[in-house]
């Protein structure tokens, strides 16, 4: 019966010492505050994040600071870089982003830049956007930065950082464009 009991014990306390065993995990209400605060508007809201973060996430504690960098269309990234990691909050689709931001981030545009051109642009000229070459049996991306303005559907001209040639692409959604020729 006594080892029964100690058996019992044993059980219900490796739980406890299989999660202390874990290395401390990032407080993502915290993220979540820290975001909203930098964008200046809440969940669901115009330019303010989609959803709520993922709490099934498991991200490490960041020892540093956290970085959120500026909104970029569709979404914001917010970085760890001790800890190594990174997440992109999706934003909500607004007719302008860069209205709601103008306060944060200055001259009435994301980025820093003024609002001009495209009225329904999904790209703008400086933005970073994500560039994908896709096959049938490979999918490529990359970071780049537009180099003008462009609406879904519409062309625009690109550079990657990692090549500085100027490539041509199709903007399929916000901040996100397709290199020309690939489907």
């Amino acid at each position: 019966m006594r080892m029964i009991v100690t058996a019992l014990l044993m059980a219900a306390a490796a739980p406890a010492v299989a999660q202390s065993a874990l290395p401390p995990a990032q407080d993502l209400d915290q993220l979540e505050r820290m975001v909203i605060a930098t964008l200046g508007v809440g969940i669901g809201e115009p330019g303010g994040p989609m959803a709520p973060i993922d709490r099934r996430m498991r991200l490490a504690a960041c020892p540093g600071g956290i970085q959120i960098d500026p909104p970029s269309p569709g979404a914001v990234t917010v970085r760890c870089t001790t800890s190594g990691w990174r997440i992109r909050v999706p934003l909500t689709r607004p007719g302008s982003i860069a209205s709601s931001m103008a306060a944060n981030y200055g001259n009435g545009g994301y980025g820093g830049q003024q609002q001009q051109g495209l009225a329904n642009a999904a790209v703008r000229k400086g933005d970073p956007v994500q560039l994908v070459a896709q096959g049938t049996a490979f999918s490529i991306s990359v970071d780049a930065t537009a180099m003008e303005d462009a609406a879904i559907g519409g062309r625009v001209r690109v550079t990657s950082p990692t090549r500085g040639a100027v490539m041509f692409a199709e903007v399929v959604d916000i901040g996100k464009v397709r290199l020309m020729g690939f489907k």
